[in-house]
């Protein structure tokens, strides 16, 4: 593959991650939930099902303990996360999503569904099944993490 077809093919991903994500995020805030961001899903993701410390958090995004905590203190002001007493570390708190945070995932998959679904419009039913196959056993293996 040449330089430049390499580069048209990087900007094509890269444009249809950003579109998106993107999409997702005006899904979400259509569904009303309203003050979030793109980075709050990634977050959202990792609290899934389990919850996370802070620290799980932060090496999940790839951002320090510092920028975690300030992204946690936001998302348990709008309601989407709370802390609680970590089952295993007295010293630990487990940070888990809250009703609202459920909710909220459930309309970032609802969102994701349709843009998917209308790329099924544009390239066939079988082809986005092939698409999304490839990029499996191309995408780095770990968690998504957004573009900071």
């Amino acid at each position: 593959m040449q330089n430049s077809e390499a580069m048209a093919l990087s900007a094509a991903l890269l444009a249809t991650a950003g579109g998106l994500t993107q999409r997702i995020h005006e899904g979400v805030v259509a569904r009303g939930f309203e003050g979030v961001r793109p980075a709050h899903g990634f977050a959202f993701a990792r609290l899934a099902p389990d919850g996370a410390t802070v620290t799980d958090l932060a090496v999940h995004l790839g951002v320090t303990k510092q920028a975690a905590s300030q992204l946690v203190d936001e998302m348990v002001r709008k309601g989407y996360a709370e802390r609680r007493a970590h089952p295993g570390d007295a010293r630990a708190r487990l940070i888990v999503l809250t009703a609202r945070g459920w909710a909220c995932t459930r309309a970032a998959e609802e969102a994701a569904a349709e843009a998917v679904r209308e790329w099924g419009a544009v390239l066939g039913e079988g082809e986005v099944r092939v698409l999304r196959e490839q990029l499996s056993r191309i995408a780095p293996r770990g968690p998504v993490r957004p573009a900071w």
